[in-house]
């Protein structure tokens, strides 16, 4: 089960192509990119030397064009990095999702879905899983963010907030009681399930990487033994919910009321747990970070919550008309390149633009390339959420699995859980940031900031 943190070694490399060639003769099906750097590794000295997969991908692609080859070992890759070539290679119909599929390569997790019909279930019963459990913890969402909001009102106003690490602790007691239930009520259970969390992340968060975890003894026995007691949480958990009502539904009882063996049940909350904890904390963080730097976009905000709720209780009804605050998200969503890279194992040959794509062969989604396009998205660079008032805008960030249809669960669940902290926290305060202050930005498969990102609040009048 335990990963070796670099693609060309998960599960998702299985058949190898290409090996015993030398160097100048590996052929990459007459697609333009660069020829691997060493037998073994391939491109990896380069993806190292870059900083990130994602940085690789942004010189890869202003260099050689749209559909770009490169080399994970001695396995091809292929990277798509334009709209129009991605609407070429998406099919609508995949009911597997290339993010939760990286993040199962990584873990190697085995489990797949069955035949088409038992994946559209295997997707519905998530997405029901994932709509009945915001429904039932509501109260739960408002009542966590009214506490950090006292938190913060508590502050002097001249106090430094230090946004990521509250972030993260939100988002970790939300997720952990939505998905695994009133085990997470107490706060020993979540500061251990936060330090363990944060191990496993630590390794598989590096996406496809450096492969050093099997280099160090000492590091992959502390991924194996936070991997092993978040395994056994989740099947306590798992074992008291079958055959029991209770009042609170979790995310975890509509998988065990959807006839998945265990082992099923096991890797799908885990993968929704790890995912949803780092998603929902860091769109919570960088909404508040854009938001502290554009005054004329939380000024609008705070209009619009304050024109919604007025003085009356912030309801699960009313927090659906929050049309602005939900493209304050998209953009914060495809401003920050919050999910980088995804990926697909191409399962038969497929053309490409005017390049044929070999069988097996992985293909990678630049998404961080795709959403900083200019041909796309005017003003890349410009914080707009008003950009998602055109329609096409909308259907084309939905293409690439950021909303609508083809959105993932863990984000479907980040987009409510930040939705209700903006609305608590915008409608009491002024979020403000820090004179000075630079935040260089990490890329891995979330993307998040090189350091504590700090911020100043103020009470409204």
């Amino acid at each position: 089960m335990l990963p070796q943190c670099g693609l060309m070694s998960t599960a998702m490399s299985a058949p190898r192509i290409q090996t015993g060639k030398t160097l100048a003769s590996r052929q990459a099906a007459g697609i333009p990119g660069v020829p691997p750097t060493e037998e073994k590794d391939g491109n990896l000295p380069d993806i190292v030397n870059s900083g990130s997969l994602h940085e690789f991908l942004v010189h890869l692609h202003e260099r050689y064009g749209p559909v770009v080859s490169f080399w994970f070992g001695r396995r091809l890759v292929v990277s798509l990095g334009t709209v129009d070539v991605l609407k070429q290679h998406i099919n609508p119909n995949k009911t597997s999702d290339p993010f939760e599929t990286m993040l199962k390569s990584l873990l190697r997790y085995q489990s797949t879905g069955g035949n088409v019909s038992e994946n559209h279930m295997r997707k519905k019963l998530y997405e029901n899983g994932v709509t009945a459990s915001l429904q039932s913890n509501f109260a739960l969402l408002l009542k966590l963010s009214e506490e950090l909001l006292d938190k913060w009102l508590s502050y002097p106003e001249s106090q430094h907030v230090p946004l990521s690490q509250h972030m993260l602790g939100f988002a970790v007691k939300s997720v952990t009681q939505m998905v695994m239930g009133s085990t997470f009520e107490d706060g020993q259970e979540v500061v251990r399930f936060q330090k363990n969390h944060g191990t496993v992340w630590a390794e598989i968060g590096k996406g496809f990487l450096d492969g050093s975890l099997d280099k160090s003894a000492n590091r992959k026995k502390q991924y194996e033994d936070a991997l092993m007691q978040l395994e056994s949480i989740l099947k306590k958990i798992i074992k008291e919910r079958r055959g029991m009502n209770f009042n609170q539904h979790i995310f975890i009882d509509s998988l065990v009321q959807g006839n998945l063996n265990d082992q099923q049940i096991l890797e799908d909350s885990m993968i929704f747990s790890l995912a949803s904890c780092i998603i929902t904390a860091k769109l919570c963080t960088w909404a508040i970070c854009f938001l502290t730097t554009s005054e004329e976009v939380q000024k609008k905000l705070y209009e619009e919550i304050d024109q919604v709720f007025g003085k009356g209780p912030i309801t699960p009804e009313k927090i659906e008309q929050l049309r602005y605050c939900r493209q304050v998200l998209c953009e914060t969503v495809r401003a920050a390149k919050l999910t980088p890279v995804s990926a697909r194992l191409q399962d038969v040959e497929g053309k490409v633009d005017k390049f044929i794509i070999p069988r097996e062969t992985l293909v990678l989604y630049a998404l961080g390339v795709v959403l900083q396009d200019p041909r796309t998205w005017p003003s890349p660079h410009k914080f707009d959420p008003e950009r998602f008032d055109d329609e096409s805008v909308m259907k084309t960030f939905s293409l690439l699995g950021f909303s609508g249809t083809q959105e993932c669960p863990e984000l479907r669940c980040a987009y409510m859980v930040t939705t209700v902290l903006l609305s608590v926290l915008v409608r009491r305060l002024h979020l403000l940031s820090v004179e000075g202050q630079v935040i260089e930005t990490k890329y891995e498969l979330v993307t998040s900031s090189k350091e504590e990102a700090w911020i100043t609040v103020s009470k409204r009048c």
